[in-house]
């Protein structure tokens, strides 16, 4: 059996300049086909703009207000809402609150730098 408590795992910066802290992925358990991860913007923080040719992710709000972009689609998210972004959709994520914006994030195949095209300067 394996778990994984949030507290207890190392943050890293992603390629968008997330702030992550991976759960589950093949790095750190027996998952092979997936992850799991929790991300962090600041106050007034955003990701850059990007895309994953091969991965699909589901965005799931835990913490926080901000507004998504999906392509040229705007939406603002907050706690319980679930974003679906499918493989090769450039994709944009602002924090608009007053606390840290806070998000699972699931990706199947699991994260990798490699699968992250930045489509902003």
């Amino acid at each position: 059996m394996e778990i994984k408590n949030l507290n207890q795992v190392a943050a890293f910066t992603t390629k968008d300049g997330s702030e992550i802290r991976e759960l589950l992925a093949h790095r750190n358990s027996a998952i092979r086909n997936q992850s799991l991860a929790e991300a962090r913007l600041p106050v007034g923080g955003s990701t850059q703009e990007h895309f994953h040719p091969c991965a699909e992710e589901i965005y799931f709000i835990t913490h926080g207000t901000g507004r998504i972009r999906i392509e040229e689609e705007l939406h603002d998210v907050q706690p319980g809402d679930a974003i679906a972004i499918p493989p090769g959709l450039k994709h944009k994520l602002w924090n608009t609150g007053a606390e840290p914006l806070r998000l699972l994030c699931c990706c199947a195949p699991a994260y990798e730098h490699d699968d992250t095209v930045i489509t902003e300067k």
